[in-house]
């Protein structure tokens, strides 16, 4: 947008300047609610919301970049460049906060404008509400509630993805089965309070030890898995070694004496779901057999 040459007039006893597409807005103002409503209404995505929202906004204020800032992160419109002075919006809508919009622009923003865009605010603010309680109640089915990692329908969905990718590009990815030794122990003794100290701390070791591309997962219990973004068992020798040392290094899993078995697999193009996680879940089967903490690959 930075080349876009806005027409302006000035705004009568104001001495302000207004795009001319904004006045639109002013002489329109039904019109173009009932067809924004319209377009808002279309996706319960955050990120399509926001992309509609700007073209929009851009009819007020020319910015370079939009973003929308909540408790569920940070989203923002397709082809953001961070440059430019920012303002910002408190939404709220029946004394609920639903976060902040910042936008990032080189034109000077009056106050006119800044009315304008708050009229644009209202006509998102339900859209928006609706759109962040499905992406939360989408996150609360694929997340388990103690660990916040994905669950195992998270986990299947992911799989088969990963699957399909692998049959059309040829690129094979890893499977990581993981489950903690001594962790019935633990439980029988201490309770399941601490069993779920444990389970977190464990989750998060494993955050701290992979990388952003491999996605992690609990099944329930202490069975875990990692999706592995990398084709050779190299990479995933390493993650397991990095996990164990993390573990042997953890004050709360040693005390506990608590450590993890791993088994892991590359992918086929002939694989399926069942045929990757046999061979997976058999290597962690020979890790337990082989003594317990320790790695196996097959």
């Amino acid at each position: 947008m930075e080349n876009v040459h806005v027409l302006a007039q000035r705004v009568a006893g104001r001495g302000e300047f207004l795009p001319l597409s904004a006045e639109f807005y002013r002489s329109n103002p039904i019109e173009q609610a009932h067809a924004l409503v319209a377009q808002l209404q279309k996706t319960l995505e955050l990120n399509k919301i926001i992309n509609i929202f700007s073209i929009e906004a851009a009819k007020v204020l020319p910015f370079l970049s939009l973003q929308f800032h909540s408790t569920e992160g940070v989203v923002e419109m397709s082809g953001s460049k961070h440059i430019g002075q920012t303002v910002s919006f408190d939404l709220e809508v029946e004394d609920e906060r639903l976060g902040q919009l910042i936008y990032f622009t080189k034109q000077p923003v009056t106050v006119t404008i800044k009315e304008q865009l708050q009229k644009l605010h209202s006509i998102l603010l339900y859209p928006l509400r609706n759109a962040l309680l499905f992406h939360r109640v989408k996150k609360l089915a694929t997340k388990d509630s103690l660990t916040g990692l994905g669950n195992r329908s998270h986990f299947d969905d992911s799989l088969n993805r990963k699957l399909e990718r692998c049959r059309r590009h040829h690129r094979s990815f890893g499977l990581m089965l993981l489950d903690l030794d001594n962790f019935k122990a633990v439980n029988d003794t201490h309770g399941h309070q601490v069993g779920d100290t444990i389970l977190r701390r464990f989750a998060d070791l494993l955050s701290f030890s992979v990388r952003g591309t491999d996605t992690i997962f609990r099944f329930g219990g202490d069975e875990f898995a990692i999706l592995v973004d990398d084709d050779h068992h190299a990479v995933s020798n390493i993650l397991a070694k990095r996990i164990q040392d993390a573990v042997h290094r953890d004050l709360l899993l040693k005390q506990h004496e608590v450590t993890t078995s791993i088994g892991f697999t590359l992918a086929t193009s002939k694989d399926d779901h069942l045929q990757i996680f046999e061979r997976a879940d058999k290597a962690l089967y020979k890790a337990k057999n082989n003594g317990r903490d320790c790695s196996f690959a097959f």
